[in-house]
């Protein structure tokens, strides 16, 4: 008795103790607010906290402090002279640090008459006419089966698609998972993936911490000269500054890893933030008597200086450390493990940057290197190698750009970089043959080679006021690595604004991309490989349903030429490969490893429908996309096949409702329909002519999460639950050759998948 005594008390202390500690202090809103292009601050903006009468306007820097604001999440809206007001929502605030925001204001080319002023919920960037969407950090965070991907939250947007919903293959508008181009803080990253797929630039999962992330761009099409080598996407990601106020960090551990970030200032003119996080799926894995196991630890350090009034210095490093260990000790496991591709893959990217800022423009040089060593490896159940794969690809780039706005309603960009680029590889790949028949030339090969690539644009903003901006350019790309090594790219668009409410564009280009460096090596007659082009043409329509709800209707045409197909297998175009795992269960057909020629043509094609909702007085946001679209390729031998990611219909439903600042919940309901696969016989191999014939079933799942924020005194404590697939739908993603027992066999999803994640702020 005197012991539950004892224990009662406990608790009554412990409960007084924690309600002591709930938020007493009030939170506050800090940031900048700049001109969207020049990124020159804009003065004496008034910045409302809206729902209040809390706000402030902007000082000579840009800068505004709102304070006294209950912990809770809120939307500011920003007016200024000769601006469009804009709306920015989903601000968290808390007492455990300011919310910081940098908000981009667009500068309007006249001040018209009788015309009623609306505060823009979406970006409204003159540079991206169509094809662009703009995501925070909290809309990311919250996404329903999105682990806090900044990639995987792509997934629902039109005109995506996902080879396996366990990856991040994006297959943009019926491209390749090699056309997709990832630029953070400006520095362009081959692939942001853990376990990123060597040519390709997908993965299971993103090695970016959501956490620093301030903003993130995606166009699925028809982007502007700024953009080369790339010919499907662009995903543009701008990591936040470190706080100023003090220093401060965040410990979380979710369902698959665990880590820690600090940040915070040096002095005055600088800050920092730094992340370091590791996967425990191994302690998972091992327990559960899985016959392998994946483990990962990924970094990103972030440093930024003030150099007097104009200038601006920061420095980045991201990396990933990724590491596939096998337990071989019983015949089960080693026939296992046969099928599977192992990666120990050691990547990072690292730059400086420096801006100046010009009276009407900016000034920005780059110095960056990217480099990675792949180590692939797949054995057989007598642990005899079927492949083996040491390799080395590492870019240092040097890149300057300009922009200077010529008057009021026009604006000059202009850039060039130099790479110069090394590659070694330790390649074996004794006597394979495909499921289809044939032999593979290479049985081993060692190399080393160095590169140069260099490419320029000049890009032209013109403002036709009211109602039409026309944006034109051009760009010039050159690679030594290939004969045919120059190539000219011109592109444009037309933006045309009915009303405040309705707005027309277009956009059409031609675009190309420099064959992936692991395609050169397989034969010396790769050398001869032409770059892959693509002819663009879009065309969109966007109307504002309310300020806060906007309408997009848009309709796609690319006509691929030049793309490299092999010479050995006639029906083979390497826009078919790139997503999943590979290894021998694709016949190791993304690397590559044989001679090729730029024989191969495709057309894709589709329309798009989207309606997004932002947050805002109304707690309830979400986007719905629908796509129809068909992808059909030509390889050498000129038969017309369905393209290995073709889902014709693809539909998405995610949004999520706040109950008040600490309860949350959201959701994500996507449907596909089946991809194109290759049946195979009775003997287990896989005929020619039934290549790419059958379809796999559709895709369909319900994802579902429920969020917790705890507010305490200089203490936040966030928790959630995320519940995949909630009814348990059993999706096939494949179907490959079970050898044992001779049949086919269909790779399931394992069905309902819950998580749980808990991180402090402080």
């Amino acid at each position: 008795m005197k012991i539950k005594k004892i224990a009662l008390l406990a608790l009554l202390i412990a409960v007084q103790a924690l309600t002591g500690m709930m938020a007493q202090n009030r939170g506050q809103i800090t940031g900048r607010v700049l001109h969207h292009l020049t990124n020159q601050p804009v003065p004496f903006a008034n910045v409302l906290v809206t729902g209040t009468t809390l706000g402030a306007a902007t000082d000579t820097e840009g800068a505004f402090t709102i304070s006294g604001l209950e912990p809770g999440i809120y939307s500011i809206r920003i007016s200024a002279i000769g601006y469009q007001t804009q709306t920015k929502s989903d601000i968290v605030v808390s007492n455990s640090k300011p919310a910081s925001v940098e908000i981009d204001l667009v500068e309007t080319p006249i001040e018209l008459e009788n015309v009623v002023v609306t505060s823009d919920f979406f970006s409204n960037d003159p540079t991206d006419a169509v094809s662009t969407r703009s995501f925070e950090f909290e809309e990311i965070r919250r996404s329903a089966g999105g682990f806090e991907d900044v990639v995987r939250a792509l997934s629902v947007l039109p005109g995506v698609a996902q080879a396996d919903a366990g990856r991040n293959d994006l297959i943009v508008r019926g491209g390749a998972p090699s056309e997709n181009l990832y630029i953070v803080d400006g520095i362009e990253i081959p692939n942001i993936n853990h376990f990123g797929s060597q040519g390709a630039t997908g993965g299971p999962l993103s090695f970016i911490n959501l956490d620093f992330v301030r903003e993130s761009a995606f166009s699925t099409g028809a982007f502007p000269v700024l953009y080369g080598d790339k010919l499907s996407s662009v995903l543009r990601i701008d990591l936040r500054d470190g706080r100023n106020d003090r220093i401060g960090g965040k410990g979380t551990i979710s369902a698959t890893q665990f880590g820690f970030n600090l940040e915070g200032p040096i002095s005055s003119n600088n800050n920092f933030i730094l992340s370091v996080r590791r996967s425990y799926l191994d302690f998972i894995f091992k327990a559960a008597g899985f016959g392998f196991v994946p483990e990962y630890w990924d970094a990103l350090a972030k440093y930024d200086v003030r150099i007097g009034k104009n200038s601006r210095l920061s420095y980045l490093f991201i990396g990933a450390f990724d590491n596939t260990k096998f337990f071989n000790d019983t015949d089960e496991k080693r026939y296992d493990n046969s099928r599977v591709l192992g990666s120990n893959q050691t990547q990072y990217g690292t730059g400086f940057t420096y801006q100046y800022l010009l009276p009407n423009g900016f000034l920005r040089a780059t110095l960056s290197r990217n480099f990675v060593d792949y180590d692939y490896f797949q054995r057989d159940s007598l642990l005899n190698p079927i492949f083996l794969n040491k390799s080395r690809e590492a870019e240092n780039k040097l890149k300057a750009e300009m922009l200077i706005k010529t008057a009021k309603t026009s604006e000059l960009m202009a850039g060039a970089d130099l790479d110069y680029i090394k590659t070694e590889y330790d390649i074996k790949l004794p006597g394979f043959r495909t499921t289809f028949g044939e032999l593979l030339p290479i049985d081993s090969l060692k190399t080393e080679d160095s590169f140069w690539k260099t490419g320029g644009y000049v890009n032209f903003i013109q403002m036709l006021p009211p109602f039409i901006t026309l944006n034109i350019g051009g760009r010039v790309d050159y690679f030594n690595g290939i004969s045919n090594s120059t190539y000219f790219s011109p592109r444009g668009s037309i933006a045309y604004k009915v009303n405040e409410k309705l707005g027309i564009s277009f956009s059409t280009g031609v675009y190309r991309q420099f064959p992936s460096y692991i395609w050169l090596v397989g034969d010396r007659s790769n050398e001869s490989l032409d770059a892959l082009k693509v002819m663009q043409y879009v065309g969109g329509i966007d109307y504002r349903l309310r300020e806060d709800t906007q309408l997009k209707i848009e309709a796609f045409y690319k006509d691929y030429g030049n793309y490299p197909v092999s010479k050995i297998r006639n029906y083979l175009i390497l826009a078919n490969t790139g997503a999943g795992f590979g290894g021998s269960e694709d016949n190791f057909a993304a690397f590559g490893l044989e001679p090729l020629a730029s024989l191969g043509t495709g057309i894709t094609r589709g329309v798009e429908l989207s309606v997004q909702k932002k947050l805002s007085d109304i707690p309830l946001y979400g986007i719905l996309s629908l796509t129809y679209s068909q992808a059909d390729y030509k390889a050498l031998d000129g038969i017309e096949r369905s393209g290995s990611y073709d889902q014709r219909w693809i539909a998405n439903l995610s949004g999520g409702y706040i109950f008040n600042e600490e309860w949350e919940t959201s959701f994500k309901f996507r449907y596909a329909s089946g991809r194109p696969y290759t049946p195979f016989n009775a003997d287990g191999s896989q005929s020619v002519v039934n290549y790419n014939s059958q379809r796999l079933p559709d895709f369909h799942s319900l994802d579902i999460r429920v969020d917790k924020k705890w507010f305490f005194e200089k203490i936040t404590l966030i928790t959630y639950i995320d519940i995949q697939n909630i009814y348990g739908r059993k999706n096939i993603s494949a179907v490959r050759w079970e050898r044992r027992e001779q049949r086919e066999e269909k790779n399931e999803s394992i069905g309902v998948l819950p998580s749980i994640g808990v991180s402090i702020e402080f």
